[in-house]
């Protein structure tokens, strides 16, 4: 094991039976969260981290979960996470989570719906940021966790983040919204539609009830994710990568994969179909899309943001055109109006939206500094 590694770890599991009222209207009767954790809590029990999942994320944050493989099975934001890592276990207690609606443990479509004794398939509610966060505070409270030293994530985590400072400002000490934007352009939404499109018109997708039937949406899930794996690269870090170049015996004038970059995309997009479901897709994406919390308050961003006591730290990165600099300026500028604490960076980066997880020296210097500041 590597010294700046959090090692081996294992999910836990939380049930909660009391009813989860949705923002859509809808009521989870119980719901289970899979998460994990790493360092060690404090007495005071005041420096505690929570990490928020981006759209294909999960619980799974830092660590390896196979002692064999432990390259295979490290956690997403690894190079982020650890002793001595700029967040740093060795003071910091951090949990990461699986959201509900998800796919790797924590209530969502696949499981059993309890009025039918069926998956839930389609009939899963549509759940929002708001929902998440509302579970997540619920999760705070099993751990014994009455404010959180700090809320992180990256795109869709950063939202959550940013949520939790407005629903629960008397729980956030720091939010750290990182590569994320206040809502979605229409750009945004509309590649979340093209996706959900190739997986609602997947013949096996049965209207979202397909594991009764024993088949898998592959298609579809695949398509959908080679559009977003598009969408979180810059055009500059594609041209380093795969530039022009064809495959080997490439020249038919037919229409298999003859460059790079399609092999890549195919490869993508068959590695993701293969561990992902589509009924979470499609829950998470249109999670983004609702994800506004400027029209809750009259279209302000500047009234949304008022009811925050944390201070902030916003990180933007160069050529990241699906959540641009511009976006999180919106985030920055709101705050500051408001006479709130923010910290801004923005980072010259050529990863694209992916940038967030990316190794960067500059990038976690600035995210060391700030939490090096954090009193837990």
């Amino acid at each position: 094991m590597n010294n700046d590694s959090v090692g081996l770890v294992r999910a836990e599991r939380a049930r909660f039976d009391a009813p989860l009222l949705l923002a859509g209207g809808a009521t989870l009767p119980a719901f289970d969260l899979v998460y994990e954790t790493y360092g060690r809590l404090n007495a005071a029990r005041d420096n505690a981290i929570l990490i928020c999942h981006a759209l294909s994320g999960h619980h799974h944050v830092a660590g390896f979960t196979d002692p064999a493989r432990p390259k295979e099975t490290l956690g997403w934001w690894d190079n982020m996470i650890g002793p001595g890592k700029p967040i740093d276990t060795g003071r910091f207690f951090v949990v990461g989570v699986n959201n509900l609606g998800g796919c790797h443990g924590s209530t969502g479509p696949a499981s059993t719906n309890p009025a039918t004794g069926r998956p839930w398939g389609a009939d899963f509610p549509v759940v929002t940021v708001q929902d998440w966060v509302q579970a997540q505070a619920r999760l705070a409270d099993h751990l014994g966790i009455d404010v959180w030293a700090a809320v992180a994530g990256g795109s869709l985590g950063g939202m959550q983040a940013l949520q939790w400072t407005i629903q629960f400002p008397e729980r956030v000490r720091h939010g750290l919204v990182i590569a994320a934007a206040p809502n979605l352009t229409a750009e945004n939404i509309a590649f979340n539609d093209v996706a959900r499109q190739a997986i609602l018109t997947d013949p096996d997708f049965h209207g979202g009830h397909f594991y009764e039937k024993g088949v898998h949406p592959g298609r579809g899930l695949r398509l959908a994710r080679m559009l977003g794996h598009i969408t979180y690269l810059s055009d500059d870090q594609m041209a380093d990568r795969f530039g022009r170049r064809k495959r080997p015996g490439a020249g038919s004038y037919g229409f298999d994969v003859e460059f790079e970059v399609e092999s890549y995309l195919h490869y993508q997009g068959d590695k993701f179909a293969g561990f992902f479901d589509a009924n979470t897709y499609l829950l998470m994406t249109r999670a983004l899309d609702y994800f506004d919390p400027a029209q809750e308050a009259g279209g302000s961003l500047m009234a949304a943001l008022a009811p925050a006591k944390a201070k902030f730290l916003v990180v933007s990165f160069t050529t990241d055109w699906r959540f641009s600099p511009d976006r999180a300026r919106e985030i920055v500028n709101a705050l500051v109006h408001n006479g709130q604490n923010v910290a801004h960076a923005e980072i010259t980066s050529r990863h694209g939206h992916d940038s967030f997880l990316m190794q960067d020296d500059h990038y976690h210097a600035i995210v060391r500094a700030y939490l090096g500041r954090v009193i837990a």
